[in-house]
């Protein structure tokens, strides 16, 4: 391994952002990968060095980017007992103090901002609420990173449910002929990732780089879906009568009002789009093409 490739420490090795820019970083052969992860010995081959980080224990951030030239940080807003911020500024502190020379936070949409107080959607603003702690430390590079909604929630957390007449599908508190998802595949995050901490120059000075591969309304995302074999239906259901239906409902039906008022990104982000295509190096995944890749139509019985 060639002595002059830079040092990245990734937060979150194990999850789905963090696994994907580990996975870019080594392909693209110019950086050393630390994967970090609160329990090394369980991942031994994540990175080319596996290192103990625990939020928990701010004690092992010190070891855990010492050395490192570039940071990339995204924080689990669904992990009970999480307080983003106080992590967020523990790593940053702990990157500041390292020496850490580029610092890449995983951040969303200020909510609470952009609907002028009206919606609250807390997993949205909170990262949001971050970015203010990475301008002001003083690195010499930082980016912003936005993640969109995954296609893969459509096949996990937000997959089709069986309706009360018997079809598969989805009921949600949304009008699905609104174009207001900004989407793509969260395994392409990482070429994003790995494209800022190669070219500072284009998107170091705080730049907000989002992965769309696709812009849609639900019934778009049904059609495409129904063309390629599913029967797949849709029933727009009341805000209020979706926020009783299970715990954390009230949450989703919040983001889902906001998505519907200012779409998932909340402002035009077009430029932002095309340079963040530009740091990766090749466009993102449209929706078709991967739901044909991962998402198997019902088997003929």
């Amino acid at each position: 391994m060639s002595n002059t490739q830079k040092l990245i420490a990734v937060v979150g090795a194990t999850g789905q952002q963090g696994g994907a820019v580990v996975r870019a970083l080594q392909a693209s052969g110019q950086f050393k990968v630390r994967a970090l992860t609160r329990n090394p010995a369980t991942h031994p081959k994540l990175g080319d060095e596996v290192v103990l980080a625990d939020f928990n224990r701010p004690e092992t951030l010190k070891a855990a980017f010492s050395g490192a030239h570039g940071v990339f940080l995204v924080t689990n807003s669904w992990e009970a007992g999480t307080d983003e911020p106080r992590q967020a500024r523990a790593a940053v502190n702990a990157a500041k103090e390292a020496g850490v020379q580029h610092f890449i936070w995983s951040t969303l949409p200020d909510v609470e901002t952009i609907s002028r107080g009206k919606i609250n959607v807390p997993h949205f603003t909170d990262k949001a609420k971050v970015e203010r702690i990475v301008s002001e430390a003083g690195f010499a590079h930082h980016t912003f990173v936005i993640a969109p909604f995954y296609y893969q929630n459509l096949l996990g957390v937000m997959g089709p449910q069986k309706q009360a007449d018997g079809t598969a599908g989805w009921a949600l508190p949304l009008d699905p002929e609104r174009r207001v998802i900004h989407m793509g595949d969260i395994t392409e995050l990482g070429r994003i990732v790995a494209g800022a901490f190669a070219r500072p120059e284009l998107a170091g000075h705080g730049e907000h780089l989002p992965l769309v591969g696709d812009f849609l309304s639900f019934n778009e995302i049904i059609a495409t879906l129904n063309r390629q074999g599913n029967n797949f239906s849709f029933k727009q259901v009341p805000r209020e009568v979706f926020a009783g239906w299970f715990p954390g409902a009230e949450g989703i039906a919040a983001m889902l009002a906001y998505f519907e008022a200012h779409t998932y990104l909340g402002s035009d982000s077009r430029d932002a789009i095309a340079l963040a295509n530009k740091v990766a190096g090749q466009q993102p995944t449209e929706f078709a093409a991967w739901a044909k890749a991962n998402f198997a139509p019902p088997t003929a019985t």
